[in-house]
């Protein structure tokens, strides 16, 4: 579709889409579902009516007949039903979906400005769950929206979601939409029945585009960069370390291409190290500093940081400021031993850097290592680094990527700044 076609899109918006068929949960069964959760496994599941297909809408009653709300169908996934309301007389129509969208751009828009050059001009609009519109992530890129859709349920309602998103900027903020791409893949969509897809969702556009945050420029490209083209969760986490860098020697760890090193360099710090596994992430690193005139305060060092820290150590190397921020050590419930064990090393390397009195900021960002896990691994490594470390602040993810209690997949990243003593 064009940009145009979106934005004249028409349905029946009072069409009632419930399928008219029940889903019934056992008794005992639904605790997460009754603490706020919105998902429904397929063992907690007494009985489906016949005839329901993939991506149906269906009323869920619990074992006593009593109703909870109404839901989509997965077949082909563990998790079965996936919550849209909790009310149940609720109707689910084009305008009720609709409407989450449309709640979902009023609460950025309650953060700042996601206007062109605005404070969230560059955000994630809608988060899933979180924003009860599950599966379905679509962030904004200053004039360019990426969408990722991983649920059966929703996905027959992407050009629905993407009109009302984009009539809304320009009805509300004057902003022209250049381009969607869909970077929908991985084995969640194909756990729901879905082909993967990346490609345009409009007229073909040049993908990269110019990423403003905190006062500073990022180079991005929504077809081949990480995530959805930038990790635009940590946006205050960035902004977090800016008052320890002053005058400080940094070293960034798993830079990726720079924004926490760029953050430290334009704090004010005196020189800052910069380190990453990959050539071509350091490439626009290095194009990111030279962008923001920030290039004589950086050293790009492509190297394994599991094998750089020990080496760093080993010289006799100290730094003012720490910063860990690794990609996710895990993604399934079944590997934490295993990322507890990458966390704890890396933890335990990068305090042991920080001078006596300096700062330490380490971040995880899966949900399967939560709160308690992560601050006890952290505890550990400092007990093996022989340091104390006295915390300043507790952070998690930038606040348009929101936490639902009961949903726990949305609280996903932990992030802490201490002194090191």
């Amino acid at each position: 579709m064009t940009i145009n076609e979106y934005l004249n899109y028409t349905c029946d918006d009072s069409k009632d889409l419930f399928s008219g068929r029940t889903v019934r949960i056992k008794k005992g069964e639904g605790r997460s579902l009754k603490a706020g959760g919105q998902w429904i496994y397929d063992n907690e599941i007494d009985a489906m009516d016949s005839g329901i297909l993939n991506g149906d809408i269906v009323r869920v009653d619990d074992f006593d007949g009593y109703v909870m709300g109404f839901g989509a169908v997965s077949q082909n996934s563990r998790i079965r039903v996936r919550m849209l309301t909790r009310d149940r007389n609720e109707r689910i129509t084009p305008a009720f979906i609709a409407g989450r969208v449309l709640d979902a751009l009023d609460y950025r828009r309650a953060l700042g400005s996601i206007a062109e050059g605005g404070d969230y001009s560059s955000c994630r609009l809608i988060f899933g769950e979180a924003d009860f519109l599950p599966g379905i992530t679509l962030d904004k890129y200053e004039d360019i929206l990426v969408i990722e859709s991983l649920f059966y349920g929703l996905d027959r309602f992407k050009e629905l979601i993407l009109s009302a998103v984009i009539r809304s900027l320009r009805d509300k903020e004057g902003l022209t939409i250049r381009g969607i791409y869909e970077r929908s893949g991985g084995k969640a969509r194909s756990l729901e029945g879905l082909p993967p897809y990346s490609g345009y969702l409009s007229e073909p556009f040049d993908t990269a585009v110019t990423v403003r945050e905190n006062g500073l420029s990022y180079l991005a490209d929504v077809a081949d960069g990480q995530k959805t083209g930038f990790f635009l969760d940590q946006k205050l986490n960035r902004l977090a370390i800016r008052p320890f860098c002053r005058g400080a020697r940094v070293l960034d760890c798993f830079t990726h291409t720079g924004s926490f090193a760029l953050n430290a360099a334009a704090a004010g710090a005196l020189h800052v190290t910069a380190a990453d596994i990959s050539q071509s992430a350091l490439d626009i690193a290095a194009a990111n500093a030279k962008l923001n005139g920030l290039e004589d305060r950086i050293d790009f060092v492509c190297t394994d940081v599991f094998s750089y820290l020990p080496e760093l150590a080993a010289s006799g190397e100290r730094f003012d400021v720490v910063i860990l921020d690794p990609p996710a050590f895990t993604k399934a419930r079944g590997t934490i031993q295993s990322a507890q064990r990458g966390y704890r090393e890396i933890n335990r390397r990068g305090i042991g850097l920080v001078r006596p009195g300096g700062f330490l900021a380490t971040a995880s960002c899966s949900h399967f290592m939560d709160e308690e896990h992560f601050a006890k691994v952290i505890d550990i490594a400092a007990h093996d680094a022989h340091r104390r470390l006295k915390q300043i602040e507790k952070r998690a993810q930038a606040p348009d990527h929101p936490i639902l209690w009961g949903a726990g997949s949305s609280a996903y990243l932990q992030f802490y700044l201490f002194q090191v003593l």
